[in-house]
């Protein structure tokens, strides 16, 4: 690893990051994206891909969510160019989302993450009730 920021003169094109510098890619990129809400929006609307779906309906496949979250996830989205928004001139308007071909790309590294959470939530969850269950030095 090093401790060149990106973009600077000293950063060599394909050297790695310092994680645990402020200005590293990885570490940008998982202030952006590393939100629960952010995941599970950027799923729904690849199952949807290439179509769009509408706040709405958004809405109603993250369960749990806020309007206020979700509005704010998906404008996070869409300043980061992962997602487009389009907005058809009714009353009220139909905001609809979908995922852009860098959004796209995002999905598999996510769903590789799911995938690693399924496989040990369980091994962590016994760690945490371990954890709980023994007394403190």
């Amino acid at each position: 690893m090093t401790t060149s920021r990106p973009g600077s003169p000293g950063r060599r094109p394909g050297e790695r990051g310092d994680l645990l510098d402020p200005y590293c890619p990885t570490r940008q990129l998982l202030d952006r994206i590393g939100t629960k809400w952010t995941s599970m929006a950027v799923k729904v609307l690849a199952e949807e891909a290439p179509g769009e779906l509408r706040f709405a309906e958004l809405r109603r496949r993250i369960p749990g969510i806020s309007q206020k979250v979700l509005s704010v996830t998906l404008q996070s989205l869409v300043r980061d160019g992962l997602a487009a928004r389009r907005v058809e001139p009714t009353v009220p308007p139909a905001v609809h989302y979908r995922l852009t071909e860098l959004g796209l790309s995002l999905e598999s590294p996510l769903s590789a993450l799911r995938v690693w959470a399924e496989t040990h939530m369980g091994e962590i969850d016994r760690n945490n009730q371990l954890a709980d269950e023994t007394p403190p030095n």
